[in-house]
């Protein structure tokens, strides 16, 4: 029942399972791939911008990865963060080799700017790790790109169309350039998620036809106000719960599984209707705490996506993949995959399973700089934004109230931040609470721009 499938056949394989899903990829020979590797005494220096729980986490996986790294810059918009992502690597690292911290004050930058501070500093042929909220992603990723800097990109990669499109166009730049880019969607660099998908391929369980999408847990608490703290940072530390920051927690929080979904399916969706809204009362932010949405495909196959964060209610994370000859469970925090003959998933009915051995978060890393020291294509921009718009596009239909197509919600202009590139900390967020501290909520039915 299990197949051998391991990280260094992961590694060979990644050029077509990790970007297997990009309808209408441009893939580019060898030979017109310019050449942006590391240095040439192999180290590769390493800057972080985000340097929250996720960034601390990837870089430290970034430096967990063979041949020698230099960690040489930190950014963030906040200076607390700095000093727990730079004393936790030191400590970490420092009898390690093939590492250098190399972090002096000069090259610790704080601010809206500092995205650009760490790119220099990391210089061509470096690695830039973000990790901050998701609606700085594409500005962030494409600076990096267009300065010839390889990029990990943790998820989400846009909030609104403009972003994706602004995504899109970046991946087509880093093409050009040999940019080397991994998308933080992890459990796509997962060896059994990915060998589970190579056996739906193969038609294990029919032709897929029905996908379900779950995320259900507990409620997401703020973070206090702090004193003095501008509403600006307060909601960008919140981003959770506001929507023009992270897109939704519908699409923050379930893009992990909606992008094994489209994965196994092979397609992205066409349309999407649904609802959703705030069931329990809170005056923190402007998302909706439940959403469900129904997507129809290109062959008419339909994916169900769930989505709530209340209290003392289901907890569920799965993709369950439903054929005309089974069933396969897979995704999110999901180690071990199974597929089943028929719809009961019993055990005498197993007929496939597999185990992670290896951690996918230490796994995308392996792959970005064994991409770089080799000078492998590798680029995920495509695929991520994608996996981003169907989430965006579920979200838009869920606030709207209507059933939108693919086309429709790619093509809109609404952007959620339109003085993205121009935020200062004297900037006015895009949204404001009113005179009780309650914050705008899209009304289904009468919300036009989402």
């Amino acid at each position: 029942m299990s197949q051998k499938f391991n990280r260094r056949d992961f590694v060979k394989k990644s050029g077509t399972l990790a970007t297997g899903i990009v309808a209408g990829a441009t893939i580019l020979t060898q030979t017109n791939i310019p050449r942006v590797h590391a240095a040439e005494d192999n180290t590769i220096n390493v800057g972080l911008v985000g340097c929250g729980g996720r960034g601390g986490g990837a870089v430290m996986q970034a430096l967990s990865t063979k041949g020698p790294k230099k960690l040489v810059a930190l950014g963030d918009i906040l200076p607390n963060r700095l000093n727990n992502v730079l004393k936790g690597t030191t400590q970490n690292f420092t009898d390690k080799s093939d590492v250098q911290i190399d972090v002096p004050q000069d090259r610790q930058f704080i601010g809206f700017d500092a995205y650009k501070k760490v790119v220099e500093a990391v210089g061509k042929g470096g690695v830039v790790l973000f990790a901050t909220p998701p609606v700085f992603r594409p500005l962030h990723v494409e600076h990096a790109v267009e300065n010839g800097v390889h990029v990990f990109m943790e998820k989400s990669f846009a909030v609104d169309a403009p972003g994706v499109r602004r995504m899109l166009e970046t991946g087509k730049k880093a093409d050009e350039k040999g940019i080397k880019v991994v998308g933080g969607t992890e459990y796509h660099y997962s060896v059994s998620n990915a060998a589970a998908v190579e056996e739906i391929r193969k038609g294990i369980i029919g032709e897929p036809n029905v996908v379900f999408s779950y995320r259900t847990h507990q409620a997401v608490k703020e973070n206090k106000r702090q004193a003095g703290e501008s509403e600006l940072v307060y909601q960008i530390r919140n981003y959770n719960v506001f929507t023009w920051v992270n897109g939704s927690m519908y699409q923050d929080y379930l893009i992990h599984n909606h992008d094994i979904a489209v994965w196994a399916m092979g397609m992205f969706p066409i349309s999407a209707q649904g609802s959703g809204g705030r069931a329990i009362p809170v005056k923190s932010g402007t998302t909706f705490d439940h959403y469900a949405v129904e997507y129809t495909f290109p062959n008419g196959a339909r994916m169900v996506a769930q989505f709530r964060h209340q209290d003392k209610c289901w907890s569920y994370r799965k993709v369950e993949v439903f054929g005309g000859k089974g069933i396969a469970y897979l995704g999110e925090h999901i180690k071990t995959p199974t597929i089943y003959k028929g719809f009961a998933p019993t055990k005498e009915n197993l007929i496939w399973t597999q185990t992670d051995r290896e951690n996918p978060f230490q796994v995308e890393h392996d792959v970005l700089f064994d991409a770089i020291r080799n000078d492998k294509k590798h680029n995920d921009i495509e695929r991520c934004a994608k996996v981003s718009m169907t989430a965006i596009l579920g979200r838009m239909a869920v606030f709207s109230g209507q059933n939108i197509t693919w086309d429709e919600a790619l093509g809109s202009n609404f952007k959620l931040c339109p003085n993205l590139d121009e935020l200062t900390f004297d900037s006015e967020p895009p949204v404001l609470p009113d005179e009780n501290g309650n914050y705008p909520l899209a009304i289904p039915g009468q919300t036009v721009t989402v």
